[in-house]
């Protein structure tokens, strides 16, 4: 009976192994630490899941292509670096994606000497009845965060299931907490 409780207990404390973060140059002069075992989105995977007008600089997601990771630069550029307003202004963006959204934390950070914008929350996309396969919601787990720069704004983005939002925010916060921009 206590090997079996051991071997259960040992399962479950290797199933919530955090995986391994390697420095990985995502685009010219942008690293990230990202999992070791990722790989690249490819055109067609991203534009499935994330459709935009823009291709993103990069987009990585994991093996099982459930918790995915981006860099983007948006079309909203500031002329001056007044974070209020632009944190402001991206909030409202994040709660108008989505049917609900459930804020965890929002505010701005510093990150290796540069100020971020940052939320992190859930979010609920209500089902379609009338649409086959799009009948059930989709609740995420989300971890954005803006770096405002004079002539573009980058957009650094975290998504998992929110079933799996427990197994991903520890890593999804030293993902964004490795950022580094030449």
């Amino acid at each position: 009976m206590s090997i079996r409780l051991f071997l259960l207990i040992a399962c479950c404390f290797f199933a919530f192994d955090k995986p391994k973060l390697v420095k990985t140059k995502v685009a010219t002069g942008i690293t990230v630490s990202l999992p070791k075992d990722w790989r690249p989105m490819d055109n067609m995977d991203f534009t499935e899941r994330y459709p935009s007008v823009r291709a993103p600089l990069a987009a990585y997601t994991n093996q099982e292509r459930s918790v995915d990771f981006s860099v983007n630069i948006s079309a909203t550029q500031w002329p001056d670096a007044n974070l209020d307003v632009a944190k402001q202004f991206f909030k409202s963006s994040v709660v108008n994606m989505f049917d609900r959204v459930d804020m965890i934390g929002e505010g701005t950070k510093e990150v290796k000497g540069r100020k971020y914008i940052y939320f992190e929350f859930t979010s609920r996309v209500n089902g379609n009845r009338a649409q086959e396969g799009l009948r059930d919601a989709v609740l995420k787990y989300s971890y954005i965060q803006y770096l405002i720069e004079p002539r573009r704004t980058l957009v650094f983005s975290f998504n998992c299931p929110q079933r799996a939002q427990e197994e991903w925010r520890e890593t999804a916060k030293a993902m964004m907490n490795s950022i580094k921009i030449d």
